[in-house]
């Protein structure tokens, strides 16, 4: 968008004594102190928070807007009353204009704009290696912290940056990126260039009126893996990649909360879509191509690709008819399994009744697995009877994934609304064993999981609450709140009311030990 007012309204120098101290992604509103999307008025150079947070950045135009229309006599105010109002993002330093509502691309003839985001980013640098020299020298726990076993500074931990109600994006991002053998194949994979001329190389910011013909999911997905655990930053925006979202998942359009596990969904079935559209080989090399699976069986709409590869099984679905014993096989691909919470755990007691058993993991499984009889809403069109009869029904796994994505559903519809199901389910860190769950288990060591991910809701509703992550990265367990990274451990992580978790597959190394499926950072 080309605001006609830009020149206008951008300070013509950087003047450092005018901003606020601090890196720019850690500067406050100047209202009510939130340090979540802020944005930088480039008329007087003060912050305040985002749109979508408290709107305080959005006030801020507003007043302007009203002293000018009350003062209509005086000519400078009445100028700034049709002045374009145009500020920046603190951590993506994406322009937009709030008399437009549009985001802004254009520059100034002087590159002002630019040289003010190189100016924030070179505050931002500074202050992440001023925070990096200060936990080295603090103490030796926190040396050992930020050092691997060979005495070597070890990865940093980046946090997603909240978009606006964007932690069912991050949570999911997160999760994906400490599952190795999945984010190592897209970081392998070779830079797109999707643009050309004088824009090749540079960072594109986006308007909402750009074509699709520039986007790529996969693009986007690899440069936001390969700017986690690289230790530049302590947050990353993933801006780009959420635009991206925002043009090929219109369901995800706007700033309302999304379910994380919809979105798990969506995310892979276009990552696997754009995949298998790519002939051209611009999204293969040939250390990502080792990787794919050669059993062609559990793919989805077709090619192969690394989503299948790592997360697709097999069910087959048996269906019997209870008049002639009629039996119907069917075999259904899967990325992920979604389990119910069986009723009997989902009793809510009050403080002085007996808790009650805990609900496991396997109760879930076997409840999933266990021979149903179909209700008479359901009823089995049976072939041999020619009409509708009582049936039963049993799921059997029948090739299990590298990586087995379990869904808890926690949200179920009832005549008016849609509750959350609060019960703690208890889970394994280490070695799930499926093997009562396979039809027929050829090699059980082939069975055994070990926890990488779990994802978390926060809150009463599928609408409203928040979503955060845990995942093991070299054996260390991290937890993910948007942009907040913290160590944590395994008992943190088992007490969590887990809403997916993600289970990656051991294998048998030479001496007989076993270990999780990884691949080289």
């Amino acid at each position: 968008m080309e605001c006609p007012h830009l020149m206008t309204s951008v300070f013509a120098a950087v003047e450092p004594a005018r901003f606020p101290s601090g890196s720019p992604s850690s500067w406050c509103c100047s209202v009510c102190r939130s340090n979540k999307s802020t944005w930088m008025c480039l008329t007087c150079l003060s912050v305040h928070c985002g749109r979508y947070v408290n709107g305080h950045a959005k006030k801020h135009f507003e007043d302007v807007q009203c002293v000018a229309t009350g003062q209509k006599r005086c000519e400078n105010l009445e100028k700034a009353r049709t002045q374009h109002s145009v500020c920046m993002d603190c951590s993506s330093y994406s322009t937009y204009c709030y008399r437009c509502d549009e985001f802004v691309v254009n520059d100034t003839k002087l590159g002002q704009v630019q040289k003010l985001r190189e100016h924030l980013q070179s505050l931002e640098n500074s202050n992440l290696n001023e925070r990096k020299r200060k936990l080295l020298e603090i103490s030796p726990l926190n040396s050992k912290l930020l050092k691997d076993d060979s005495g070597s500074p070890s990865l940093f931990a980046t946090g997603l940056r909240n978009l606006g109600n964007t932690c069912f994006m991050n949570a999911i991002l997160q999760s994906l990126s400490n599952i190795e053998q999945f984010s190592c194949y897209f970081k392998e994979l070779p830079v797109v260039a999707l643009r050309s001329g004088k824009t090749a190389g540079r960072r594109m910011y986006h308007t909402r009126s750009q074509g699709d013909s520039s986007v790529s999911l996969v693009e986007e997905f690899r440069k936001t893996l390969c700017s986690l655990w690289q230790g530049n930053q302590t947050a990353f925006s993933p801006d780009a990649l959420f635009y991206v979202i925002w043009k090929v998942m219109p369901n995800f359009r706007g700033y309302q909360q999304h379910d994380a596990h919809e979105f798990l969904r969506y995310l892979l079935d276009h990552l696997h879509r754009e995949l298998q559209g790519s002939n051209n080989g611009a999204f293969s090399t040939s250390a990502a191509q080792d990787r794919l699976s050669s059993d062609a069986k559990c793919c989805i709409n077709g090619t192969c690709t690394v989503v299948t590869s790592v997360f697709s099984g097999m069910l087959q679905n048996e269906v019997n008819c209870l008049i002639c014993g009629t039996e119907s096989r069917k075999f259904d691909p899967f990325l992920d399994l979604s389990l119910d919470i069986p009723s009997q755990f989902r009793i809510k007691r009050s403080k002085d009744q007996d808790p009650g058993p805990t609900c496991t993991l396997r109760d879930c499984l076997c409840s999933f697995t266990d021979l149903e009889e179909l209700d008479e809403t359901e009823l089995y069109m049976c072939h041999k009877c020619m009409k509708r009869q009582k049936s039963t029904k049993k799921f059997w796994i029948r090739k299990l994934p590298k990586v087995l994505c379990l869904h808890l559903k926690r949200f179920h519809w009832t005549a008016f609304l849609r509750n959350k199901v609060d019960t703690y389910v208890e889970f394994p860190v280490r070695g799930l064993d499926m093997s009562s769950y396979l039809l027929e288990p050829e090699n059980t060591e082939k069975c055994l999981y070990d926890l990488a991910a779990v994802v978390v809701h926060h809150g009463s509703g599928v609408g409203s609450g928040h979503y955060t992550a845990y995942g093991c990265h070299k054996e260390q367990w991290y937890h993910f709140n948007d942009s907040t990274v913290t160590l944590t451990n395994e008992a943190a992580v088992v007490k969590a009311k887990a809403y997916i978790l993600f289970y990656v597959q051991q294998i048998q190394t030479d001496s007989g030990s076993r270990e999780t499926k990884s691949c080289s950072d």
